[in-house]
């Protein structure tokens, strides 16, 4: 009994190990390959992003000079600045990168610090919610072939969009706290 006892106690110590294990890896795992992103490649690092939404373009800059250059699409409201939350509208304004999610729904994603208080503000102001949540992300998981085309048409709720492999690119280029700038 005593023994039968002892198996049961330490099946639940590895069960719940093995689930504290799991909890670790899903919520930390990709805060360390944000991390160590820059440390696993030799290729140049940007130290800025600038968004030109009038053009649907996007360049990564290292001392001034563009090491990169993307075709985006916008929201599907894109002109004037991000007002209120599922206006369609892609924020304008001086922004960072505040963590890089490899499980996101669209391939992989670049978070930015949106909203700023100047548009918690302006929202406030209008009596709505500024909305959130604001990447520069690929094609959606389910959707992935649409690379090839996707600046044609603005189509996202506000976010800034690029192909999976131009992703790919910009996740290597890139790290946690990259100045993020956004102009009309």
């Amino acid at each position: 009994m005593k023994r039968s006892s002892f198996c049961i106690r330490l099946l639940l110590i590895v069960i719940n190990l093995l689930f504290l294990y799991a909890i670790i890896y899903i919520f930390y795992s990709d805060y360390l390959r944000s991390r160590m992103i820059n440390e696993k490649n030799n290729e140049i690092t940007a130290d800025q992003i600038v968004i030109k939404k009038s053009l649907r373009k996007m360049y990564l800059l290292k001392d001034g000079e563009i090491i990169g250059e993307y075709n985006i699409a916008l929201g599907f409201n894109p002109v004037g600045p991000k007002q209120c939350e599922g206006d369609g509208k892609t924020p304008e304004g001086e922004y960072q990168i505040s963590y890089l999610n490899s499980r996101s729904s669209y391939h992989l994603s670049l978070h930015l610090n949106y909203p700023a208080e100047k548009d918690r503000r302006r929202a406030r102001e209008l009596g709505c919610s500024p909305g959130g949540n604001i990447t520069i992300h690929g094609q959606p998981n389910r959707l992935p072939f649409l690379g090839a085309v996707q600046h044609t048409v603005d189509w996202t709720k506000g976010c800034i969009a690029v192909s999976n492999p131009e992703i790919r690119e910009i996740w290597r280029k890139v790290s946690l706290e990259t100045p993020v700038k956004i102009l009309p």
